[in-house]
């Protein structure tokens, strides 16, 4: 009896140290659990307050452009085509900045309701308001290029991968019907022609607005490398010099009045996709050109992200 007792007691006790041992372990990983716990929270905060710093910034930023009466929200002092000057393309930045954060509010009250089969009377007011924050960039971008029109032209507003895709400051109508049509179907036989002529017509466009800007930069280069070699400065050239720079500032005035064509022919083109398509199919489309824009900027910003060896 006392071997078995004692046998019992010594299992006991390798029980209850294999207990502790469990307990011990458990007790280090929650301890482990919480430090890593209280990192993450700090890196977090440490996060809000430099994403609140940046934001203190650009408010700061703003503010200076008001005070310098730039056109900013839908409000402006002075002539709005000319107010907009040295920090134009900060300001339209900024402003750009907000339009994609309302948008992007409206395409997911879009995509919930489309998801939701709402009524056709609720999603048109939906498709209405997606089309009319549309009408509100291309009005922002008519103001910003009367401030700098190199701004547009260049994407500089736009992600790396956007800008690869840019033509005379922003989308081919053309290339985004091309995109579209996978997501439209069933047409019928009348929207089906419908979309096709409107391609076909956009495509006319864009190849007649590319030649003329063609034909500008190289009238534009031909102005610059004519007359004398030698140095502006020399009392011989300064007349010539002047006369020669003049000539180039007249021929820019009209990249502005390219940009203003371009930008045009992409509202009529979205204006009249969605005389052409019901209220669903507008629905539809207007959640595709968002979701593909939406995956240049994820490209990009995975492409800045990628390792570098």
């Amino acid at each position: 009896m006392d071997l078995v007792r004692h046998g019992g007691d010594s299992s006991d006790r390798t029980k209850d140290k294999n207990g502790d041992q469990k307990t011990l372990r458990r007790l280090a990983q929650n301890r482990e659990a919480a430090r890593k716990s209280r990192l993450r929270k700090k890196a977090y905060v440490q996060q809000l307050e430099s994403s609140r710093l940046k934001l203190t910034q650009l408010e700061q930023e703003l503010q200076r452009a008001r005070q310098q009466g730039i056109f900013i929200g839908g409000s402006c002092v002075g002539d709005q085509s000319h107010s907009m000057s040295g920090n134009g393309a900060l300001a339209f930045d900024m402003e750009y900045a907000r339009w994609l954060d309302e948008h992007h509010r409206q395409i997911n009250d879009l995509r919930s309701a489309v998801n939701s089969h709402v009524g056709d009377n609720e999603l048109r007011i939906l498709v209405e308001g997606v089309m009319g924050h549309y009408d509100e960039i291309f009005r922002l971008k008519s103001v910003a290029a009367k401030a700098d029109v190199f701004h547009l032209v260049s994407g500089m507003w736009k992600t790396p991968a956007e800008r690869c895709f840019m033509w005379m400051g922003g989308f081919r109508p053309s290339e985004l019907l091309k995109i579209l049509v996978t997501h439209l179907e069933p047409l019928t036989e009348h929207q089906f022609m419908g979309i096709n002529n409107l391609q076909h017509s956009s495509q006319q466009a864009e190849d007649a607005l590319s030649q003329g800007m063609d034909a500008l930069q190289q009238s534009l280069a031909e102005t610059l490398a004519s007359g004398s070699l030698g140095p502006p400065g020399t009392s011989g050239n300064v007349a010539n010099y002047m006369g020669q720079m003049a000539m180039a500032m007249g021929k820019l005035g009209t990249l502005e009045g390219f940009v203003h064509q371009a930008d045009n022919l992409r509202q009529q083109t979205l204006q009249q996709m969605h005389r052409i398509l019901t209220t669903r199919q507008a629905a539809r489309a207007l959640l595709a050109i968002s979701d593909y824009f939406s995956r240049l900027r994820a490209l990009s910003s995975l492409w800045l992200a990628r390792p570098r060896d």
